[in-house]
């Protein structure tokens, strides 16, 4: 399976690996993709939609185990308040459904925040673009990829 994200990733000459899994419509958070890909959920990160009070849309990548600390994006994105945009709206924002939301290949260019706990890793694991498909890359590599910028933006 090759998704758009993927296909950035190739025009980018950025290595990566896919990883396919079996889809749980039950449960598609990021520790249960964790433990089908036999990786800790700090190593998973799941990539939520967020929208800002002066910046408008931006994307936040945070370890599987962890929550989206909205007060901290808020300082480092430049905003007073950044909240969860509804889940409505996460696929006309995005291009991409709950569950295989990545920060690769959105509809429109976003900011993206990754939690620095990232860089502690070789390599991550996110969403491909689909519902049961992660792509496993080097932080850096990402980072490079979407421009991203690395900050503590977790809460375990």
């Amino acid at each position: 399976m090759k998704t758009n994200a993927a296909r950035i990733l190739e025009t980018l000459k950025i290595s990566y690996e896919l990883r396919e899994y079996e889809i749980d419509e039950a449960d598609l958070s990021a520790e249960a993709v964790a433990a089908k890909l036999g990786l800790p959920p700090q190593q998973v990160f799941k990539t939520l939609v967020a929208r800002g009070d002066k910046t408008g849309v931006l994307l936040a990548c945070v370890p599987g185990a962890a929550e989206l600390d909205l007060k901290a994006l808020a300082a480092v994105s430049g905003n007073k308040r950044v909240e969860l945009v509804p889940l409505k709206e996460v696929q006309p924002l995005t291009g991409y459904i709950r569950g295989g939301v990545s920060p690769l290949g959105t509809k429109k260019k976003y900011p993206v925040f990754v939690d620095e706990s990232a860089r502690q890793w070789e390599r991550i694991s996110l969403s491909a673009g689909v519902r049961g498909c992660q792509i496993i890359l080097a932080p850096h590599d990402l980072a490079k990829a979407v421009q991203a910028t690395f900050c503590a933006i977790a809460r375990w």
